[in-house]
């Protein structure tokens, strides 16, 4: 039993902000900021497939600067485009920001990134294999 306990990995969604290290047991989450040229809210959804994370979705309010031109787009009745992407991506490099509202979202819980760490400061999001030891006494986000 113990030696299930010290080898045993449960795959996580990893986020290294450089000093502080955390980690979401979900599958799924959202990530959630404030455009900066468009100043309106846009919003990817994210899926943990194997040892990637998976872009699911954007949605986002009007077409302009940064806005992807080669998805799907879904149809929607709630003032939103829409666009399906599924793009697999190994780590995502993340600038977080007060002034952008960088939070993170999940069934249950949001969570600012912004007040984990200095504005502007950059934050690695990946999946990683975790010791069920370090997954029992590590930093899950609140």
């Amino acid at each position: 039993m113990l030696l299930f306990f010290l080898l045993f990995k449960l795959p996580v969604v990893y986020f290294d902000f450089g000093n502080e290290e955390y980690f979401l047991a979900e599958d799924e989450f959202t990530l959630k900021w404030i455009h900066s040229v468009e100043k309106e809210e846009w919003l990817e959804m994210y899926e943990r497939d194997g040892g990637e994370l998976l872009l699911t979705e954007t949605v986002f309010k009007t077409f302009g600067a940064g806005v992807p031109s080669d998805g799907e787009i879904i149809s929607a009745e709630d003032g939103y485009v829409h666009m399906r992407i599924n793009q697999h991506l190994p780590e995502m490099n993340l600038t977080v920001s007060e002034n952008a509202q960088t939070t993170i979202l999940t069934e249950d819980k949001t969570i600012p990134l912004y007040e984990l760490t200095e504005d502007y400061e950059f934050v690695t999001i990946s999946v990683q294999r975790i010791h069920l030891w370090q997954y029992i006494g590590g930093k899950k986000l609140l």
